[in-house]
């Protein structure tokens, strides 16, 4: 028999086979990943990684012995062309290996330059995984010109690192502000400042309109306001999309992602799927999580469901972003807020609360780690501080969750 497989050896699909065998699975269990390297943590690459401060073991997930040690089969630089449903049966290349049950944590993949933006083009790059971040490495050099394409978190954390390495930045986000999509004004008033400070230039309201090569590698960018910039480097930083197509090509339903019930479980009982690659019920609606903390508490869920526990998702979704000294930390999700509260603490953090009428929707937390806690907490519990206490400055936060 061909136990339980495991497909993208990402965040989610450690975190899978982790919790298979702590929960006593004794069966046979394979992790087939794409990569050569041991799952491993993706925040860091952008951060420390890139910089020289952390080295690549300290980027692995586990140990390399503990796949051994917990009879977990990896099976690394390898790519599943497909799946037969009706046999449970992958096939890696001329190669098929058997499961009873599936699970999916394919992952994402970062959208790139089209080809007629000049994407195709040498020293434009995305930040995304090992061999990404290996790359776009050598350029980081003090002094040299770097356009950063995007203005959400990954194009903002990719700019912090280029600014404190001593590279000249420029930011251009087509949208009217930097992280427009997913934050209030007030937090883009407060990170676009702080990148000013770092003498960073952001362009809001700007696209790119090409980039122009010369012998096969960026020289300039022509922006949309009719400016050409010289620039040695492009990073692109423009969102990512779900990979699907293996779930597709098999028949299991697409929607948002791959669509999974409230267990995790896919359209094809023996098909399972956690991460960034999956959608979950949600309100009246899908909705599909990027986050290293999805992709955790997702893929473990699926884990005890596959060995019948039954278990509903249910998250309070949270993410973070390290940019200079600053820490970013949100909980709860923001979508459809009418009313927004601004709290500051000292010596040099604030939050912003979210509120639709009287209900408490979410928190982003800059270097105040005690209003991320207080207010993922509130999320936990479903309750609503008083919008008046959260506004009084003399407010002790603990208190609101007595």
């Amino acid at each position: 028999m061909g136990g339980i497989v495991v497909v993208g050896a990402g965040q989610a699909g450690a975190a899978l086979v982790a919790r298979l065998r702590s929960r006593g699975y004794d069966g046979p269990l394979t992790l087939v990943g794409a990569e050569t390297v041991p799952p491993y943590q993706r925040p860091p690459l952008t951060k420390g990684y890139l910089t020289g401060d952390i080295p690549l073991e300290r980027l692995f997930l586990r140990p390399t012995s503990f796949y051994a040690d917990h009879n977990i089969t990896l099976r690394l630089g390898e790519f599943v062309t497909g799946i037969d449903t009706a046999r449970r049966r992958l096939r890696l290349g001329p190669d098929e290996l058997a499961y009873d049950q599936l699970a999916l944590t394919t992952g994402s993949t970062p959208r790139r330059l089209p080809e007629h933006l000049g994407g195709s083009l040498g020293g434009v790059y995305v930040a995304r995984d090992l061999a990404d971040t290996d790359a776009m490495a050598p350029e980081l050099v003090p002094g040299r010109k770097v356009l950063v394409v995007g203005g959400g978190y990954i194009g903002l954390e990719a700019a912090a690192v280029a600014a404190k390495r001593g590279l000249d930045v420029t930011l251009v986000e087509m949208a009217p502000r930097i992280l427009q999509r997913v934050a209030a004004p007030e937090t883009s008033d407060f990170f676009r400042a702080l990148h000013q400070g770092h003498g960073v230039r952001i362009c809001e309201g700007i696209g790119l309109e090409t980039l122009v090569g010369e012998n096969g590698r960026v020289a300039a960018a022509r922006l949309s306001d009719g400016r050409e910039l010289p620039v040695d480097f492009v990073i692109v930083g423009v969102g990512i999309v779900p990979n699907v197509a293996l779930a597709e090509a098999a028949g299991v339903v697409i929607d948002n992602g791959i669509a999974t019930d409230a267990m995790g479980r896919t359209s094809d009982p023996a098909i399972w799927a956690a991460g960034d690659c999956a959608s979950f019920p949600w309100g009246a609606g899908r909705l599909r999580l990027e986050s290293v903390q999805n992709a955790i508490d997702q893929a473990e869920l699926v884990a005890d469901n596959m060995m019948g526990a039954g278990r509903h998702y249910a998250p309070v979704p949270w993410f973070w972003s390290d940019q200079y000294d600053v820490k970013l930390q949100i909980a709860g999700l923001n979508s459809g807020y009418d009313r927004l509260i601004r709290r500051d603490a000292a010596p040099k953090g604030l939050s912003f609360w979210y509120f639709r009428g009287d209900r408490f929707l979410a928190v982003d937390a800059i270097n105040d780690p005690r209003a991320f806690m207080v207010g993922k907490r509130l999320l936990e519990m479903g309750r609503a501080p008083s919008p008046e206490a959260l506004a009084a400055p003399e407010t002790d936060l603990k208190t609101l969750l007595a």
